[in-house]
């Protein structure tokens, strides 16, 4: 069989896994399965370990390689797996020695010297990229890695440890590969990173995430559209808000690390921001532009949550007009602050995820009601399926894929706009 991927976890992961992909073929390893894993929430972590043993049954003879987030923090969990032949670290995941160790021929496969787990210490890392790519196999969006790591320490957070400190990429390589992959056919890149809005801290002249963006996009004009993963809005710049008012090439999708709408359980998580500071976050970019939405993350059931409280949270998605959300049920990672807090019952941490997550049904309906009768640009994924400007998922009538149309919205079906392509439709 052909080198399989199976990814978890965040768009960052996505990235990674075409590279380990590409370096394991270089490496010679074929009828292999690597495992990107994530370690966000313990469930994420569950379901990798059964998808490791899924990928066991249905492939006796292949090489297993785990690598990720939950790999990094936890290799022991992942070697003591009978069905793994190989953990590796985030940093050795995107190199070729280490699996070379596990390809066909290998000397030092199955002998008793052989090291199971190639796992670094992630803090002495001190450089990304070195391993942009080109595109992304079967995507017509490309993402593009500019940062990696974190230095803040959330007290629910244990990826810090499994992706070591902030560090950027250069403007001028990130430019160079915007550019590549505009030559190669892709109409959209996201721009992503662990601590996105942290990008350029470490560089010389501690340069702003708003400089890179305008760098991207004055350089490389051929490139239709720009996006951000998701971003910290306290850390958002000046030369940023004025790309979001000035730049139609960036789009006006933001994904905010929200986490709670609640002061005091926003300090408990160590976050850097109030409640107050999104909301007028939100505020401040609709007046730039009027045609933004947002999506959040948001966490159910943190430790010392009260029910007030977590109003709270139900109430900031419609304060500062919520329309994607991301609700994630609390669950502690061993080793963080908040794990040693005293926690809230399984089953109220399940019914407020419930809730938030019924909120956020319906702040999604009312986007997608308002949306009737308007004229959008949809980005075609594939036959009958693209994204808006904003993210929108649309059911389309025709369109070829990678093409970006002109469309009329014509209704929704409750999870997705409907919509019909207008004459001289190639935007």
């Amino acid at each position: 069989m052909p080198i399989d991927v199976i990814t978890f976890g965040c768009r960052l992961n996505t990235v990674e896994s075409e590279v380990m992909k590409a370096r394991a073929a270089a490496a010679g390893l074929t009828d292999a399965v690597l495992v990107n894993t994530c370690a966000v929430t313990g469930e994420a972590v569950r379901q990798a370990r059964q998808a490791i043993r899924k990928a066991r049954r249905d492939n006796p003879s292949a090489r297993i390689v785990v690598s990720g987030c939950a790999a990094q923090t936890a290799p022991e969990m992942f070697a003591a797996m009978d069905e793994v032949d190989l953990v590796v670290g985030n940093e050795e995941k995107l190199g070729e020695a280490a699996y070379r160790s596990v390809a066909p021929g290998a000397n030092a496969f199955g002998l008793d010297g052989f090291e199971k787990v190639r796992v670094n210490d992630i803090m002495s890392v001190t450089e990304t990229a070195g391993h942009l790519i080109e595109g992304l196999e079967g995507r017509t969006r490309a993402f593009v890695q500019v940062q990696n790591g974190c230095d803040h320490r959330c007290t629910f957070c244990i990826i810090p440890y499994g992706r070591g400190n902030s560090r950027s990429v250069p403007a001028g390589a990130v430019v160079e590969q915007v550019a590549r992959i505009v030559a190669n056919g892709y109409a959209e890149v996201v721009l992503t990173g662990v601590d996105l809005t942290s990008w350029g801290q470490d560089l010389p002249g501690a340069p702003k995430l708003g400089r890179l963006v305008r760098q991207v996009l004055a350089h490389v004009p051929e490139l239709k559209r720009l996006r951000l993963s998701s971003i910290d809005s306290i850390e958002v710049d000046p030369e940023l808000f004025a790309a979001i008012a000035e730049e139609e090439r960036l789009m006006p999708h933001f994904h905010l690390s929200l986490q709670s709408g609640d002061d005091l359980i926003l300090k408990r998580m160590k976050r850097r921001h109030l409640r107050a500071d999104t909301i007028r976050f939100a505020h401040d970019v609709r007046r730039l532009r009027p045609d933004a939405v947002f999506g959040a993350d948001l966490i159910a059931g943190f430790p010392t949550e009260t029910e007030a409280m977590f109003e709270n949270s139900l109430a900031i998605v419609d304060e500062c007009g919520l329309t994607h959300l991301h609700v994630f049920p609390y669950s502690p990672r061993p080793g963080t602050p908040a794990a040693k807090m005293p926690p809230v019952e399984k089953a109220v941490i399940r019914d407020r995820a419930a809730r938030l997550r019924a909120a956020g049904d319906a702040a999604l309906a009312r986007h997608l009601a308002s949306e009737a009768g308007r004229t959008r640009k949809v980005l075609v994924e594939k036959p009958g399926l693209g994204r808006t400007e904003q993210f929108t998922l649309t059911e389309i009538d025709g369109g070829d894929a990678g093409e970006i149309v002109t469309a009329r919205i014509t209704g929704h079906t409750g999870r997705a706009l409907t919509a019909t392509m207008l004459d001289g439709c190639a935007a």
